[in-house]
């Protein structure tokens, strides 16, 4: 674990960090399904689209597949395992909804705004994000996250998805920031422990997903003494 200087700056990442998506995502589908007529329910549905949808944002992040193909790709899998027949227009539909519905969703872990209210109070916070665009700016304005951050990050702005080192790089000069002086803070091992700690900054595991136990840096579990956390650092 490198040694934090004088840390004036976090980094959050958002999905699975802050904004609970898997809750937020749960409330959108229960919305979809109310407006087509499915042989089983949204519950039933999202046991196989949960794990399709990890798989291929992953593949999104590795630069594998593209974001148009990420949009109905993962839908495409779901329905044909359920063995539910649909046509591209109904694919293209159904994307369209969850794109435009999800971030209307406002769920966030919790302690989230009790945490970003004393943290905002002694640094300054930016967000680091591969969501899209259009998407990640409506949730953090619609779950009241907005006041607490300077720079929202994301990998179409800067050019790089996470764990690419040079997205944490455009983070840190677009914030006048030395890595020694940052921390990390995000869900996914891959994306963003390892990646920010490519570049040297300093991290912090919240392992939402369960993800395996490593010694690269704290994990938590919740945001529960953070602040001590923090200064142990």
């Amino acid at each position: 674990m490198g040694k934090l200087g004088k840390l004036k700056a976090i980094f959050f990442d958002l999905d699975h960090t802050l904004w609970d998506f898997e809750r937020n995502s749960k409330l959108t589908f229960k919305d979809i399904f109310n407006d087509y007529t499915f042989p089983f329910d949204y519950l039933f549905f999202l046991e196989y689209y949960v794990p399709i949808n990890h798989k291929y944002w992953d593949l999104y992040s590795k630069n594998k597949i593209s974001k148009k193909e990420l949009r109905t790709i993962r839908f495409r899998e779901t329905f044909d395992i359920l063995k539910f027949n649909y046509d591209d227009h109904f694919l293209n539909d159904i994307s369209n909804k969850y794109i435009n519905l999800l971030p209307t969703k406002n769920k966030l872990f919790k302690g989230v705004k009790k945490m970003l209210k004393t943290l905002s109070s002694k640094y300054k916070l930016h967000i680091i994000t591969n969501g899209f665009d259009e998407v990640q700016q409506k949730k953090i304005n619609l779950s009241g996250l907005s006041k607490y951050f300077g720079e929202i990050i994301t990998s179409e702005r800067a050019g790089k998805k996470k764990p690419n080192p040079k997205i944490f790089e455009y983070a840190l000069n677009l914030t006048h920031n030395s890595a020694e002086n940052c921390l990390m803070i995000g869900d996914n091992f891959f994306a963003d422990i390892c990646g920010a700690k490519s570049v040297g900054m300093n991290t912090i595991h919240f392992n939402s997903n369960f993800e395996d136990y490593h010694d690269i840096c704290p994990i938590i579990y919740s945001y529960k003494n953070i602040d001590e956390i923090i200064n142990k650092l």
